[in-house]
Parts: structure tokens; C-alpha cells; sequence
């Protein structure tokens, strides 16, 4: 019975030794990573993209027409 116990301890504790190494080493790459994804998602929060600068445009431009109406802006195409 003693042997049995000692087989299935020296098992485990040599599977977590083959586990362990990858689980560390995705967590230290995860914290080294992490300040450059927050810097990455914050100049993306501080900037606009074109695609919002002209969906902005476009949006104030249909505010203005609905306004004030001026030819040479509302009927362009």
C-alpha cells in the first residue's frame, strides 16, 4: 500500500514538473506584455482614426444642411 502512494506522489510531482514550466512562463509572458497592450489601448482611446474623423464630418455636415441650408455643401454628392 505504501508503495502505491509513493508511486502515484512521485506521478503527480512529475507531471506538475512538466506542466509548471509552460504555466510560469505564459504568465511572465502575459506580465511583460500587459504595459504595452495598456499603452497600445490608451493612444487608441486618445486618437481618432480617419474613419471617425469623417464619420464625424459627415455627421456634422448633415447637421449644418438640416440647419441651414447652403447649395454648396448640400448638394454635393
Amino acid at each position: 500500500m505504501r508503495d502505491s502512494i509513493r508511486t502515484g506522489t512521485l506521478a503527480a510531482v512529475g507531471a506538475m514538473a512538466l506542466l509548471l514550466p509552460g504555466c510560469v512562463a505564459k504568465t511572465a509572458f502575459n506580465v511583460v506584455t500587459l504595459p504595452v497592450k495598456a499603452g497600445a489601448k490608451a493612444a487608441d482611446w486618445a486618437t481618432t482614426s480617419q474613419d471617425e474623423a469623417d464619420r464625424n464630418h459627415g455627421r456634422d455636415l448633415r447637421k449644418r444642411c438640416k440647419k441651414d441650408y447652403d447649395p454648396n455643401y448640400c448638394d454635393r454628392d
